[in-house]
């Protein structure tokens, strides 16, 4: 049997007419009848009582048009999921890393994502916050990880989690050995900072705290990255600012990471960019899943 012969069968049986059925399945009525007889021979049934201008259905025509059309609802929903699952393993969720960020809530953010969607492939790529930015007006990626982007209308920024800021400093520094560091005794010591054309979000985050303490502080060189900047600090060429996510990463013995007296945050955002046609489903879900971590600070 093949679903030809239901398809044939269900047209027939609904219109109880050959010649309607034959235009609805765009065949002509006598291989139509004959493909209604092949499948009584094959079940062994009469599914019709053909009289005069008129056809009935059998008992066992009017279950086998039942069984027919569950058959065909349940053969289409294998089809939808057959074909929505290997969609889902062609398109991956295109991610990207700005600023570059090593924390480890963004590896728990990534690592618990595929574990609510394993059927999506995760496609990360690093870059400039610049970079990201045109990226995302693009639509080369779906979403981004940032500390902030230039101010666009037409992309999205949304807090994802926070870290406290902590004082980093070199070993043998005078306020190396405390407990804790007050903000304003740290600002008095040259700053290495971050690039405005490589981490903008992060330095605009680092600059309107500080300003808070100190107006002017001394900014003793920039860093393009945190390994030049664990390095300045640790050559003694001035102390830092890093969130405690970032200092979990300083597994070195000649900087130290010193909590601040104040409660400082520094905010890692959750980028992408407004469409017309609206978000894709996998992105509107990653964007959900990663605000959904808003509030949390580490």
């Amino acid at each position: 049997m093949e679903l030809r012969h239901l398809r044939y069968f269900i047209a027939v049986a609904e219109e109880l007419s050959f010649r309607r059925a034959a235009e609805r399945v765009h065949i002509d009525p006598t291989p139509l009848s004959r493909s209604i007889r092949d499948l009584e021979d094959r079940l062994g049934v009469t599914l019709f009582l053909r009289m005069p201008r008129k056809l009935r259905l059998t008992p066992a025509g009017v279950r086998l048009l039942r069984e027919a059309n569950n058959l065909l609802i349940r053969m289409e929903r294998m089809r939808r999921v057959v074909r929505a699952t290997d969609a889902r393993y062609r398109i991956p969720l295109r991610i990207g890393i700005g600023d570059g960020i090593a924390q480890p809530r963004l590896s728990s953010c990534l690592s618990s994502w595929q574990a609510l969607a394993p059927d999506t492939p995760l496609e990360l790529s690093e870059m400039t916050a610049e970079e990201m930015a045109a990226a995302l007006q693009r639509e080369e990626i779906d979403a981004g990880i940032s500390f902030g982007l230039p101010d666009d209308d037409a992309i999205m920024q949304v807090s994802a989690w926070s870290y406290p800021l902590m004082a980093v400093l070199p070993v043998g520094h005078e306020l190396a050995s405390l407990d804790n560091v007050a903000l304003s005794d740290l600002l008095a010591f040259p700053l290495i900072s971050c690039r405005a054309d490589r981490q903008p979000g992060l330095l605009q985050q680092m600059l309107a705290i500080m300003q808070r303490y100190n107006p002017a502080p001394k900014i003793a060189g920039e860093a393009g990255g945190l390994p030049g900047f664990v390095t300045r600090i640790a050559a003694g060429m001035g102390v830092g600012l890093a969130d405690a996510g970032h200092a979990t990463t300083l597994y070195r013995t000649d900087v130290v990471a010193i909590p601040l007296r104040e409660r400082e945050q520094i905010f890692t955002c959750v980028v992408h960019k407004k469409r017309r046609d609206g978000t894709p489903d996998a992105a509107q879900r990653f964007i959900s899943h990663a605000k959904n971590l808003s509030g949390s600070s580490y």
